[in-house]
């Protein structure tokens, strides 16, 4: 079929299956550039594995340190009349790149926070990978079924304290003017932590540590944003700001529990860049195109898999890490400098609609968006028919 993207509100509802490949060979192709990762890991589960910051990691520890990895994810297939998520196309360029590199990888497709993809995991690393010595933790969900009571549990965008209004860009009218966002209640706060916050990550580190499958002096890392005072009264001081601090308590309980094999574990702060989730959340598009504007014109930006592979060269496997003042493993400090951050603020002040093209890089953080799907690939033709169905190779 002949594929073009179809957009409602601030999502894609459809995905260019050549133009998933195209970008995932592009970011195979930025880490291999990059040579080796020195003492990179060996076997690498990534939760979370399909899109964004998950896929990167992937990407990073396959081709950057020749690992072996197990990517999880919860992915649409195609039909002959609709086609799939970009996450599974995304899933099937990456293992179809692994196998030509004759790297071992596998997939498993499923509801992560579910005690049976848990334990078919476990099944698939004791069968074949022995025990991991990295584990990445990259959800994002909307909502969460928990594997002990069945109750499902939904989270919110919602500020903490007080309602709030602020500038907003809306991106289907192509708009700014002002948002209201409604304070959030108690149960919206405790939900959001309960559906994005640490519990899941420790029930994971949990169940593999119980199975035997952790390597002595394993890493694992769950990745965060934290932002500076223009994002914080929607994602800093926010339900999902109460979500990313459990974070930090699941960090130490991680720590404390895997102490007799050395385990390590991180929260890793990274920039904010354009994924599924952060077109969602109220602020960031503005934000986002505005950052663009000022860390292009420096040289300074970073995606995912520049920011992915700094944090593995830099970070997770370097000799010397950097740590922001939360004790987080700190990526996004080229974002956070107090210069970069003051000219943001400037053109957050004073950009209008009319001037969205001139102050701000929209027209990048669209681009953006849309590669996320698979469209806006100078390299493609897309008036040309392709597949709307395509396997992912070892799927388990």
């Amino acid at each position: 079929m002949v594929v073009k993207p179809k957009i409602r509100g601030f999502i894609c509802t459809n995905a260019h299956s050549a133009g998933c490949a195209a970008h995932v060979q592009e970011q195979i192709d930025y880490v291999k550039a990059q040579g080796p990762i020195a003492n990179g890991p060996k076997n690498v589960l990534v939760i979370g594995a399909s899109t964004g910051y998950g896929l990167a990691s992937r990407i990073t520890a396959a081709f950057g340190a020749g690992a072996k990895t197990l990517g999880i994810f919860f992915e649409k297939e195609g039909t002959e009349r609709k086609t799939a998520s970009a996450g599974w196309y995304n899933t099937a360029a990456f293992q179809q790149a692994a196998d030509d590199a004759g790297l071992w990888s596998k997939n498993i497709n499923g509801d992560a926070f579910s005690d049976e993809i848990k334990q078919k995991t476990i099944a698939a690393i004791k069968a074949e990978m022995g025990k991991v010595d990295l584990v990445i933790y990259s959800l994002a969900s909307p909502r969460r079924t928990d594997p002990k009571t069945g109750e499902v549990f939904s989270s919110t965008l919602k500020p903490i304290g007080k309602d709030i209004t602020t500038k907003n860009l809306n991106t289907s009218q192509r708009a700014i003017g002002d948002i209201t966002v409604e304070a959030a209640n108690e149960e919206e706060i405790a939900n959001t932590v309960k559906v994005m916050g640490g519990e899941d990550w420790e029930l994971w580190v949990d169940a593999l540590k119980e199975a035997d499958v952790l390597a002595e002096n394993f890493k694992t890392t769950a990745y965060t944003y934290i932002g500076k005072e223009l994002t914080w009264p929607i994602y800093g001081h926010a339900t999902i700001g109460k979500a990313k601090e459990d974070l930090d308590r699941a960090t130490a309980a991680i720590k404390a529990s895997t102490a007799s094999i050395n385990g390590e574990a991180y929260v890793s702060s990274l920039n904010a860049v354009v994924t599924q989730a952060s077109s969602a959340i109220p602020i960031m598009p503005l934000y986002i195109s505005a950052l663009f504007k000022v860390m292009k014109a420096d040289g300074t930006y970073e995606g995912t898999i520049e920011q992915i592979n700094g944090l593995f060269r830099e970070s997770l496997y370097g000799e010397t890490p950097r740590f922001d003042d939360g004790g987080h493993l700190f990526q996004n400090y080229k974002e956070l400098e107090d210069d970069v951050q003051a000219r943001i603020q400037g053109i957050w002040d004073s950009v209008t609609t009319e001037t969205i093209d001139e102050l701000t890089d929209y027209v990048g953080y669209h681009n953006e968006f849309l590669r996320l799907f698979g469209f806006g690939i100078e390299t493609l033709d897309y008036d040309q028919e392709v597949d709307s169905i395509v396997a992912i190779n070892h799927l388990l």
